[in-house]
């Protein structure tokens, strides 16, 4: 297995240093004279108690000799477009075709730089809407301008990139932590900006999103994958990822290993023979609910960034070199932090303000955030979703009868069923402006796929647990979906090869399915699998209900009380979402949360909506929160370029999230001998989608700023206890 340094090398001529050879300058009062200037961490933790508390000790979290840090030169390979360029990664003329995705020498056995460009090519596009005329390379994009100005540059930005694991000391946590580092990084002036991935992608999750942005404005970027990123354990074969994409034996890999299933050998060799070709995947399959901790390890990705700042930075003797641990430059609170992303990413930036105890965070701006909220919880929205919402008429049709067979509808009439089950998600905290989205939403299994991870993260579930009868696995096809052997086809072995690089951490993805194990034909692709009780083909009305069982500890729609290990299930999903909700005070920290009325994957009522109420309610007439609401966005804003129907019925949100990013950057650091601009109040943004799909997006036709000063039927107010939120 080769080191890091020789993988790092070669394709894109970086210069590459493990921390592992990092050494501190003695202090003169310690015994033993002179210390070589590269000795292992290991010998830094004895030595430790000798310096000065000013020194730039690694933090406690970090793994020793995990931490890499890469050069970029801004030519052959940057931070933001991993070499690409902004051609490269989205359309930057009306008549540019898509940028292909960058390939694999070896497709079987990609490099981890390979994997690296070919995760910022997936994550970037998989954020925004990266066609022309959806606004990418006019408002947003590699070449747009921090002033909004069109350019013809690549967009591409030199600097450091470092890269580590955070752990509890087991080895078994591992959340992949990176620090962006831009030449343009001013250590008079600092800033960071929090990058914690959205959904449960790997760490280039929010390249797009907090990345680009804080990139552009010279900021270092701290990312974090939360605990929940590109972990894969195939089971059957033993492999996993490591921490910079490529794969290797588990027991190779040891505690280097993004994520091994927590199985004994004799567990992993019992589960293989009764479920043979299954994979465990992390966020679903840890046994830690992540969702927990994401708050603090988007401290830490902070913490880690000032200790990447200050190991750049800081003070050491002219002649010690670069390895040398330094003295602190920065102390906790001295760079102006904002925390900053979407969805997931976004609630775990509301986590962590709630829990800054050291005022690391300056500012925080989040997009659609997923927050769990006393009664407002999104998983449940999730399994409520699972109504008869699908492009094709037959599956329609199986679904509504599934449905009515369970008690969870009641209507006779295929129409009838259809309105039922729209009424129920209305009645469950679904806006009408989602209505639309439904179709797309069950049709890509994006709600599906949330419901099941999270039920199995927030029980604890182990992979050999098989919850609600659902694994994961390789199918033959699409269509037919029989579970296979991931190494039956070289198309599936290369997905798992290259999963770093184009998986989203949520099955399907790549070449990992969602399996029901109890299609009466044996194990099959849930989209396209028989259901046991109604022998129809329902995309598993079974699992759905059992989904949604867990969480009303009942059986169908029937009101019997769950029993057995169904039982002990619901009660652990459940006290699993009792860990995870937040408080709603972010402690007089400026936040502004931003998001779609549209939203069908996290509704606003459950996300935006309580979370701004449960603040006003928490800090009163001190609240610092600013809630905008934008009409005709919703959540996937590369659904736009990608389904039809979606141009002329949305606008890019992630417009008005880096708009959002302006303003607090402006209100936290006005320019020299201002005063800070307030940030414009909480209101309803109205916008008007393209009239085409040949026509461009634009900010006087489509999506105007925001108004430092709304209409008054725009505000959005809280007064005796109640939300006003204008139509």
């Amino acid at each position: 297995m080769p080191d890091q340094a020789s993988r790092g090398q070669g394709r894109h001529s970086p210069t590459l240093t493990s921390v592992a050879a990092l050494s501190r300058v003695r202090p003169q009062n310690c015994p033993g004279g002179a210390v070589s200037k590269r000795i292992v961490l290991s010998f830094l933790a004895v030595t430790a108690a000798c310096s000065s508390s000013d020194s730039n000790a690694l933090p406690s979290f970090v793994v020793r000799g995990s931490v890499v840090s890469t050069v970029y030169d801004g030519g052959s390979d940057d931070l933001l477009t991993g070499g690409l360029g902004a051609a490269g990664l989205g359309q930057t003329t009306p008549v540019s075709s898509t940028p292909p995705p960058p390939g694999f020498m070896d497709p079987a056995n990609p490099t981890a730089a390979e994997l690296r460009k070919r995760a910022i090519y997936v994550n970037y596009r998989a954020l925004v809407d990266p066609t022309f005329n959806g606004g990418y390379a006019t408002l947003y994009g590699p070449n747009v301008a921090v002033d909004g100005g069109i350019t013809v540059s690549s967009g591409m930005i030199p600097g450091e990139e470092w890269m580590a694991y955070d752990d509890d000391g087991t080895g078994r946590v591992n959340v992949t932590m990176m620090v962006q580092v831009p030449d343009s990084f001013d250590p008079n002036n600092p800033c960071i900006v929090t990058g914690a991935s959205s959904g449960s992608r790997g760490v280039y999750g929010a390249i797009a999103t907090a990345g680009e942005w804080g990139l552009k404005h010279g900021c270092a970027v701290a990312y974090t994958d939360k605990g929940s990123g590109m972990g894969v354990d195939d089971l059957q074969n033993n492999t996993v990822n490591r921490m910079d994409g490529p794969r290797d034996d588990a027991a190779d890999a040891g505690t280097t290993s993004n994520f091994t299933a927590n199985l004994s050998d004799a567990d992993r060799a019992a589960f293989n023979t009764a479920n043979a070709y299954r994979f465990a995947v992390k966020h679903a399959h840890s046994q830690q609910n992540p969702e927990v901790d994401w708050g603090k390890y988007t401290l830490h990705a902070i913490e880690f960034a000032y200790y990447v700042l200050n190991q750049k930075y800081g003070t050491a003797p002219a002649d010690a070199g670069p390895n040398v641990e330094r003295g602190r430059k920065y102390h906790a609170g001295q760079i102006l932090t904002i925390a900053a992303s979407v969805s997931n990413g976004g609630g775990s930036s509301l986590a962590a303000v709630e829990q800054d105890s050291q005022h690391w965070i300056s500012g925080v701006v989040v997009g659609e955030p997923e927050v769990q909220m006393h009664g407002a919880s999104v998983y449940a929205g999730t399994t409520m979703n699972t109504g008869p919402f699908s492009p094709t008429t037959t599956l329609i049709t199986s679904r509504c009868a599934g449905l009515k067979a369970k008690g969870l509808l009641t209507a006779t009439t295929q129409q009838a069923q259809s309105d039922e089950a729209l009424q129920k998600l209305h009645e469950a905290g679904y806006e009408a402006d989602s209505d639309l989205l439904h179709a797309t939403h069950f049709g890509t299994y994006a709600t599906p796929a949330v419901a099941l991870t999270y039920a199995n993260a927030y029980a604890r579930a182990s992979v050999k647990d098989n919850l609600c009868d659902y694994s994961f696995g390789a199918v033959d096809s699409q269509t037919t979906g029989a579970l296979v052997p991931v190494s039956s086809t070289a198309v599936n072995a290369n997905g798992l090869a290259q999963i770093f690089g184009n998986g989203n951490g949520v099955p399907p993805t790549g070449p990992i399915e969602i399996i029901n194990n109890k299609a009466p034909n044996g194990p099959h692709r849930d989209q396209v699998s028989v259901s046991a009780s109604t022998m129809a083909t329902d995309s598993n009305i079974d699992g759905a209900a059992c989904l949604r069982g867990l969480w009303t500890g009942t059986v169908d729609g029937s009101g019997a009380a769950l029993t057995g290990t169904l039982l002990a299930q619901s009660n652990a999903l459940k006290s699993g979402v009792q860990q995870v909700l937040r408080a709603g005070r972010v402690h007089g920290i400026p936040t502004i949360l931003v998001q779609g009325r549209s939203d069908a994957l996290v509704p606003i009522n459950h996300a935006s909506r309580a979370y701004y109420g449960a603040n006003k309610v928490a800090e009163g007439a001190n609240s610092p929160v600013v809630y905008y609401e934008v009409t005709n966005a919703q959540h996937f804003d590369t659904f736009i370029g990608l389904i039809a129907g979606y141009q002329t019925r949305f606008i890019p949100l992630h417009r008005y999230v880096l708009q959002a990013l302006d303003f607090m950057y402006a209100h936290l650091k006005p320019p020299s001998g201002t005063s800070a601009p307030a940030i414009p109040p909480s209101q309803v943004v109205r916008t008007t989608p393209r009239s085409s799909t040949n026509s461009v997006v634009s900010k006087s036709q489509n999506v105007p700023d925001i108004p430092a000063t709304p209409a008054a039927a725009d505000q959005i107010t809280f007064s005796s206890g109640t939300l006003n939120i204008p139509e």
